[in-house]
């Protein structure tokens, strides 16, 4: 759904910017409490992570793929706050390096794609949570249908900016049905990709998994027909504060790599839900060409490498670790800021 230059026009995507930078500001402000040491390379594995699914396109109707938007997988993963900053660190590495998704049009996939379906999904998945038992299987089901929701929700997203700022004439009816209709299909598989993900992450580390705080509730022992907290183990595990987390993210970033420097070349190569729609409907007349479409990466191959594999591959690769380091980077700002907000607090603690 990465919607090019010249599809809404410069005032609605000048707005859609503002409002964009407004939210990664307060999800910079956010982040602080939601990233430390530990957790930072954590969040740049999983932008990383995203990315390198995105290029997996599966086929959800004749003509039409889809790809993973991210954004519940990530609010889940890491944080509502933390997620929305992952998934523009993907959106502004995939359009400086691979020409996809406009420059003009950035704050409006930010805003789309980040914002909308973080948002959306993060407050679905706590609201299913509060109401389910908290088990694991409870909370992959709740991603699973967080998820689901938060692409149609995407799709109307766009709709009502093509509304307002659209270049082409198209009855907006139209448009809204043609984008719900392929991105409810779309959904269906952002939410196995993403249930399948958040549950194997709850399998091994449930303390990593942001969304799943407070998992791990008390054993209870029924006594005289009273349930009672059980006594603890002679032996206490070492706190999940303390546990490495270096084979989850060796794991992590490997099953990326793999993903972008092999998988992705089968993926589907049929236009995604947008791009369908943009054709079929006449979105597409006024699109511009990308800023960056003579970038030595551009359309997720290296310029000059004739094997369409190796090409894609190594493209792929490039952008995990593109996305791996900038990712990382930022967030590792962010949690040093929290650390030196802590440390201040301390001190004036200690004065008083």
């Amino acid at each position: 759904m990465h919607v090019p230059d010249g599809f809404i026009n410069a005032p609605v995507s000048a707005v859609a910017g503002v409002v964009a930078a407004g939210a990664v500001a307060v999800s910079l402000k956010g982040a602080r409490r939601e990233l430390d040491e530990r957790t930072a390379p954590l969040a740049g594995l999983v932008a990383a992570f995203i990315f390198a699914v995105q290029m997996l396109n599966f086929p959800v109707a004749a003509g039409t793929s889809g790809h993973l938007l991210g954004g519940a997988l990530a609010a889940i993963l890491v944080g509502p706050y933390t997620g929305v900053l992952c998934i523009s660190v993907v959106l502004l590495m995939q359009g400086i390096l691979f020409a996809d998704g406009g420059l003009t049009a950035l704050g409006v996939n930010v805003l789309d794609m980040g914002v909308v379906t973080t948002v959306v999904a993060y407050a679905l998945f706590r609201g299913l949570v509060g109401v389910l038992p908290r088990t694991r299987r409870s909370m992959t089901a709740a991603s699973f249908v967080a998820a689901l929701v938060s692409v149609p929700a995407a799709a109307c997203a766009f709709t009502l900016m093509y509304w307002i700022g659209g270049t082409t004439d198209i009855p907006i009816g139209k448009v809204f049905t043609a984008m719900v209709g392929v991105h409810v299909l779309i959904g269906i598989g952002e939410a196995v990709i993403t249930a399948l993900t958040v549950g194997a992450v709850l399998a091994v580390r449930p303390d990593l998994v942001h969304g799943a705080k407070g998992l791990a509730a008390p054993l209870k022992l029924r006594v005289d027909g009273e349930l009672v907290d059980a006594p603890a183990p002679a032996r206490e595990p070492a706190p999940a504060a303390h546990r490495p987390t270096r084979g989850l993210w060796a794991t992590g970033l490997v099953t990326a790599l793999v993903l972008a420097g092999f998988v992705s070349f089968y993926a589907s190569a049929d236009p995604d839900g947008l791009e369908k729609v943009a054709a079929d409907k006449g979105i597409d007349k006024e699109a511009k060409e990308h800023a960056t479409a003579d970038s030595p990466l551009a359309d997720y191959g290296v310029k000059d490498v004739s094997d369409a594999r190796l090409s894609g591959g190594l493209a792929g690769v490039i952008g995990v670790g593109a996305t791996l380091v900038a990712g990382s980077g930022a967030f590792y700002v962010v949690s040093r800021r929290r650390r030196a907000q802590g440390e201040a607090d301390t001190r004036t603690e200690e004065k008083v």
